[in-house]
């Protein structure tokens, strides 16, 4: 965080005691918050547990009472974007846990302060950086107006660091800064495709055809395991490399510094040659890769948050007609936010995809059940009845603590009559997977994950996994 301190202009007629003692405070106002924010690196903010080993528990502002303790609230924690079991506290009451201190509230919903580990209590207002503005992979077709030209400029190179050293606390919930860009348009969306990607690489389903038709594997990521939910610990690369897909809906698309080449290490890292979309101006941001060429980007405004908008890219799969793919990141606050992002995201499909191209709008839906809403209001773009996807104990939850369905992957009826089963390796999946690490087996089928990927510190959600094979006519 940066604090500059703007050129005084003072009429003749005032005296010069007056422009030093602006100056003075000034000097006093930046020894102490270089006194508060200390020096090193960025304090590790721990994701909470689910069954409250970091001091609390993750809940529902419905059933708080059945997900907390007495004696403890649930609050939105906004470095943490989400609702969290906390016992409040101010100066007179002190938090019992040794490791735990009394943080100023961040949230909605909460007095005095609350009780947190004594490394995820920042100064308020310190959310992130809205975003980088990274220049395009060169040899790119795709649009790329109105991008700033530097890569992120002022961001620390060093992995974990590619948003501003504070973590996301003190600001509106699940917003951050404001996202600032031209939502909307397809001018400040990241195009790091490569042009001349490979279709025969290892990393997807065959790009080729079957007696015409092709085969394409749909992923919905928010797998973010790192500081300030970036993919830069590897484990939820590993766990989108070892299914293949052909699209992935990323959300929380963060790694290393954000620059355009970190970017593109990422991408490479689970496809080389890929193709990428990625929003620009978030402080978490949704984005697409894809086998195949994107042919235009944009992303398209959140009415309920400022962190985030909602990516899409039309992809130039086999074929005469294009796939269009939509990003998304709603909010844990509450199911009526929810809606109302789903009917946004509605409008926006009815106004500018064409009805004869196919449509998958998909990501991290943070929904508590099928019943919510917003799937009836997503129904008029999209199917959403079930089956649904699940690992292979029939499972269709994708939090981490597999009761809540908060990651879908929803097509219209164009592309849903072409779904197919899910086959990795000698196991069948009818109607998709969840991919779960702990419950996998054998782990040898998705290669490189490691059984304790899904269960990392700090992961966010299982991935979720749909088939289909389009005809090429």
């Amino acid at each position: 965080m940066s604090s500059a301190i703007s050129p005084l202009s003072t009429p003749e007629s005032d005296s010069m005691k007056k422009t030093l003692t602006s100056l003075l405070c000034a000097a006093v106002s930046l020894t102490l918050l270089s006194l508060a924010c200390g020096e090193g690196n960025p304090p590790q903010v721990p994701q909470p547990l689910e069954d409250g080993g970091v001091l609390w528990t993750e809940c529902s502002p419905e059933g708080a009472r059945e997900d907390c303790s007495q004696g403890e609230s649930c609050i939105f924690v906004a470095s943490h974007d989400r609702h969290l079991c906390v016992r409040a506290c101010d100066s007179q009451t002190a938090c019992e846990h040794p490791d735990a201190v009394c943080c100023p509230s961040s949230g909605e919903g909460a007095e005095g302060g609350h009780c947190v580990p004594s490394n995820a209590c920042v100064p308020t207002d310190a959310g992130v950086d809205g975003g980088s503005n990274e220049e395009t992979d060169g040899g790119t077709q795709e649009e790329d107006a109105g991008v700033d030209p530097e890569p992120d400029a002022g961001t620390d190179p060093e992995p974990d660091a590619g948003v501003d050293p504070e973590p996301d606390a003190g600001t509106e919930p699940d917003a951050g800064t404001d996202a600032g860009t031209d939502a909307g348009t397809d001018a400040g969306t990241d195009a790091g495709t490569d042009a001349g990607t490979d279709a025969g690489t290892d990393a997807g389903t065959d790009g080729g055809t079957d007696a015409g038709h092709t085969p394409i594997r749909v992923m919905a990521s928010n797998l973010s395991s790192g500081n300030y939910q970036s993919y830069d610990p590897g484990h939820g690369i590993r766990l989108i490399k070892g299914v293949h897909p052909d699209i992935v809906l990323m959300q929380e698309f963060n790694y290393g510094s954000n620059s355009a080449s970190d970017i593109r290490s990422l991408v490479d890292q689970i496809a080389p040659g890929f193709h990428y979309s990625r929003e620009t101006g978030a402080q978490i941001p949704n984005g697409i890769i894809s086998r195949w060429p994107i042919i235009q980007f944009g992303q398209w405004p959140d009415p309920r948050v400022s962190n985030r908008d909602f990516a899409w890219a039309r992809i130039d799969i086999p074929g005469p007609r294009d796939l269009w793919a939509v990003s998304v990141h709603l909010l844990t606050s509450s199911s009526s936010n929810r809606n109302a992002e789903a009917q946004s995201i509605v409008n926006e499909v009815r106004s500018q995809i064409p009805e004869d191209d196919y449509l998958v709008i998909g990501g991290d839906l943070n929904t508590d059940s099928f019943s919510e809403s917003c799937f009836a209001t997503f129904r008029q773009v999209v199917t959403t009845a079930g089956p649904h996807p699940a690992d292979h104990n029939g499972n269709t939850g994708t939090n981490s603590n597999r009761n809540k369905p908060y990651d879908q992957i929803l097509v219209d009826q164009d592309l849903r009559q072409y779904q197919q089963a899910t086959v990795i390796g000698s196991s069948t999946f009818p109607n998709g997977l969840v991919l779960d690490s702990r419950t996998y087996r054998p782990l040898s089928e998705i290669a490189p994950v490691q059984s304790g990927d899904s269960s990392s510190s700090n992961m966010q959600h299982m991935g979720v996994v749909k088939d289909f094979l389009v005809p090429n006519f």
